[in-house]
């Protein structure tokens, strides 16, 4: 059994309002052997595409290998920005040594509420995916159940939006109450390409353009919110 362990720790700043969510990095990043386009950060792995989308959107001319300075120019733009980075699992066990979220077990989740109690500045989530078995929403939708806390549909529409109210304490209840809001993107993976090609909008963009394919339809989507 493979002890499958988040080898990077939560990114965020004091002034952080975005907070990306999701699951675990490859294997490949907990063990060290990383491929020769792989940067050693968060979403470091090429084939995840969550960099490719956001250089294409910022027009970064982000390096894409294991150096130093890619890891810095992801920092600086998450710093500039005000994002952070909080993956929800912080480790789980697997027979098959892979990537896949379904292959997850004994699973170990990381705060994610405590993080947003620490970060007071934080309003929004960005899962990189739904709410599909061992996803980010899902693992989140698990985990604040613990805090009595429910989400809000706010928009049905893809990306799905919810939110809901944080947990006061005593001394909260003369302030507003803290709203979040959550967004489920559409998963940066290839494995999510089939799905976006039965959403209608795709199907409709996709008649207008035929050059127009699954990597455009999330540059398209993420734009929004990053």
């Amino acid at each position: 059994m493979f002890k499958h362990k988040h080898p990077y720790e939560p990114f965020i700043q004091k002034d952080t309002k975005k907070l990306i969510v999701g699951t675990l990095p490859p294997p490949r990043f907990t063990t060290g052997e990383l491929l020769e386009k792989n940067v050693d950060f968060c979403y470091g792995s090429y084939y995840n595409s969550l960099w490719l989308f956001i250089d294409t959107i910022h027009n970064l001319n982000l390096r894409y290998d294991n150096s130093q300075e890619a890891i810095a120019q992801r920092k600086q733009f998450l710093i500039k920005n005000k994002i952070g980075v909080c993956d929800i699992v912080e480790s789980a066990e697997r027979e098959k040594i892979d990537a896949s979220d379904l292959g997850m077990q004994n699973i170990k989740l990381r705060d994610v509420v405590g993080y947003l109690k620490q970060y007071p500045n934080i309003d929004t989530l960005l899962f990189t995916g739904g709410n599909s078995k061992n996803g980010p929403e899902y693992f989140f939708r698990r985990h604040i159940r613990d805090y009595k806390i429910k989400l809000e549909l706010v928009s049905n529409e893809i990306p799905r939006i919810h939110q809901f109210t944080m947990p006061c304490t005593v001394q909260e209840f003369t302030e507003p109450r803290r709203i979040i809001k959550t967004v489920s993107l559409t998963s940066g993976s290839g494995a999510a390409n089939i799905s976006i090609s039965r959403i209608p909008l795709y199907k409709q963009l996709k008649a207008k353009n035929p050059k127009f394919n699954t990597f455009d339809f999330r540059v398209m989507q993420y734009r929004e919110f990053f």
